[in-house]
């Protein structure tokens, strides 16, 4: 993972603090600056984020296949 802000944290910052969220998890893919991801988290959400996303995988993987 990248350091420092990516090409979308200004959105990412813009939806942390609408939503009041301890952490966001921004993925972008064909925006007005390209594809990019930004991840504004403490260190706490960061270490837990490999299985957070892992879950969401799975879980649009069962969708997927519910629905398809």
């Amino acid at each position: 993972m990248a350091h420092g802000p990516g090409k979308y944290d200004d959105v990412a910052t813009a939806v942390r603090l609408l939503t009041a969220a301890r952490g966001v998890v921004l993925i972008i893919s064909g925006g007005v600056k390209g594809s990019g991801f930004t991840v504004q988290a403490p260190l706490d959400l960061q270490l837990d984020l490999p299985r957070m996303l892992r879950e969401v995988a799975q879980a649009i993987e069962h969708d997927m296949a519910a629905n398809g």
